[in-house]
């Protein structure tokens, strides 16, 4: 069991270096294969996710791919909420965090299978403010209650509404931190972190996210896509087929 939840950290992490979604996978890994309970695997999984979201923004701005001027409001609106999705995680039933993560997962495989967007919402900084403020209101709120990180809900939600795929990835490197941050101030009052298993869980991903970067000048990005979209699907229908059949 260590063995493959080690090896799902670092693809974990790899996704995260390479296509922004991935850090889902790792919330029903720590629940089946380190037997925490839902609320801890989220809790533990969103902790590990401020390092993969610092390791990220560092690769991303090195290669100037990051729009400050989109993502400073973006990460602003997600401050707040992330601590008060993960209070309400608190009082939250299992079942129904599972319904919410499962629903969240498959959305997720859903959009990487979706073309892009071609509409651009990037050039009326004025009009895009309450926009972008509302959009990391909804991912820091959703990335506490479920765990999941930035990228996974604000990623899908920024090409949607018409910002480039590079530009919402870039940007869920950083929300990812202020989401994650927030997220677990809510979550360490709960009691709802495994530190022990947060702590090697986070090197191998961190390790992942290094190779991830480097696979991202090898790889094709559509190809890696359309890998995370059906595992993705798989794993969220599992997850809300489970709990949908909970007496």
């Amino acid at each position: 069991m260590f063995i493959l939840l080690a090896l799902v950290a670092i693809l974990v992490g790899a996704l995260i270096g390479t296509v922004g979604v991935g850090g889902i996978l790792l919330i029903p890994a720590l629940n089946e294969l380190a037997n925490l309970p839902i609320q801890v695997a989220m809790g533990t999984a969103l902790f590990s996710f401020i390092f993969t979201g610092v390791l990220g923004t560092w690769l991303y701005q090195r290669h100037g791919s990051i729009d400050w001027g989109i993502t400073v409001p973006v990460c602003l609106g997600a401050l707040l909420s992330g601590y008060v999705g993960a209070l309400c995680n608190g009082y939250a039933t299992p079942r129904l965090l599972e319904i919410l993560l499962g629903s969240v997962i498959i959305f997720a495989g859903v959009y990487a299978l979706l073309p892009a967007c071609k509409k651009s919402a990037e050039h009326h900084p004025r009009r895009r403010l309450p926009l972008l403020l509302g959009i990391g209101a909804l991912v820091g709120f959703g990335s506490g209650l479920t765990g999941v990180g930035g990228p996974v809900l604000s990623v899908p939600l920024m090409v949607i509404l018409g910002f480039a795929p590079l530009t919402a990835i870039a940007t869920s490197q950083v929300i990812q931190i202020t989401a994650a941050l927030s997220g677990t101030l809510g979550n360490v009052s709960n009691g709802a972190i495994n530190f022990t298993v947060a702590a090697w869980v986070t090197v191998l991903e961190l390790v992942g996210v290094i190779l991830g970067a480097g696979m991202a000048h090898t790889v094709s990005t559509a190809t890696l896509k359309k890998t995370v979209s059906v595992v993705c699907i798989l794993v969220g229908g599992f997850i809300l087929t489970r709990a949908l059949i909970q007496s």
